[in-house]
């Protein structure tokens, strides 16, 4: 295989779905939020990941959000990515051929969660995936939501089998586990959230899957430098930092909602205050009262990551 990158390492950025009251989608808000990421974070963005309640919306829904986000993205020099998330194999491929159509080429995919996947449905996934849609590009989510997590080992095979598998999710700060991933899989372009990628920028090339740094867009893209140019120091400082604002965030808002998406719509909040919170039911968002909280702590001991 080829070492060089498939997809291209950078930034990778979540957009989230803001939700009216009566849980209609809010276009507006969600139309400026794609701006401000393209326009001030990265040009690599995506939706409906577990961030993004990919796992929650319907059909309808679905497609509504992904034409907006088309016509958002649809610019030079902007990767748009639509994530699929479904206990349904047929209905993933239905999703990905009708954001096929609309101009979308690269997804994002997670293995059907219902029962863990053995090794041969594991296999025949991808094979009825990334066999399909040969001129798309798939980044797959490792997550254990889905109840089993692809080894590096099994990305190697993967990725010899399907050019079109491009890149890989990986929320992990395991360091054996982020030096398999590097090391063995060279053509694959490895997203790491935080933790990870300050330990994975010192094993080789990795790229920043951002949530808690786009809290202040500069101060993230300082994070992400210090990365690409082994400034360790530098990077392992502004870790420490964002682990300790990490915590704080933690201890407020935990016992109020424990999915993803509520902590990203946070960080939406930050940079827009009409943000809505609310997730779609049955779901907890965090109230707004402790988002207030939250931003007074962070004024207070971490000023500039707000």
């Amino acid at each position: 295989m080829s070492t060089l990158p498939r997809y291209p390492i950078c930034i990778l950025a979540t957009a989230c779905v803001p939700w009216n009251e009566d849980f209609s989608f809010a276009e507006t808000i969600f139309r400026r939020q794609v701006r401000q990421l393209v326009g001030g974070l990265t040009k690599h963005v995506y939706i409906f990941g577990t961030a993004g309640e990919g796992y929650a919306v319907n059909e309808r829904q679905f497609d509504e959000i992904c034409r907006v986000f088309r016509e958002e993205t649809d610019q030079p020099g902007v990767n748009a990515m639509v994530g699929v998330i479904n206990l349904s194999l047929p209905t993933m491929i239905d999703r990905i051929g009708r954001a096929r159509d609309m101009g979308f080429r690269y997804f994002q995919i997670s293995l059907p969660s219902w029962g863990a996947l053995t090794d041969v449905e594991m296999y025949r996934f991808f094979r009825e995936v990334c066999g399909r849609f040969r001129d798309c590009g798939f980044l797959h989510y490792n997550l254990m939501r889905t109840k089993r997590l692809v080894t590096p080992d099994e990305y190697v095979i993967l990725a010899k089998e399907h050019p079109n598998l491009v890149a890989t999710k990986n929320s992990t700060g395991d360091m054996d586990r982020l030096l398999g991933l590097v090391k063995k899989t060279p053509p694959l372009t490895h997203f790491f959230t935080e933790t990870g990628y300050a330990y994975g920028c010192q094993l080789g090339a990795c790229g920043l899957l951002i949530s808690m740094a786009a809290t202040n867009f500069a101060q993230g893209r300082k994070y992400y430098e210090a990365g690409q140019k082994r400034q360790i120091a530098k990077l392992l400082a502004l870790q420490q930092e964002l682990t300790s604002v990490t915590n704080e965030m933690t201890a407020l808002c935990a016992s109020e909602a424990h999915i993803d998406g509520a902590y990203d719509k946070l960080f939406c909040k930050m940079h827009d205050p009409e943000f809505p919170l609310r997730m779609l039911p049955p779901y907890n968002g965090i109230r707004d009262a402790t988002f207030r909280k939250l931003v007074a702590v962070m004024r207070r001991k971490y000023p500039k990551w707000i």
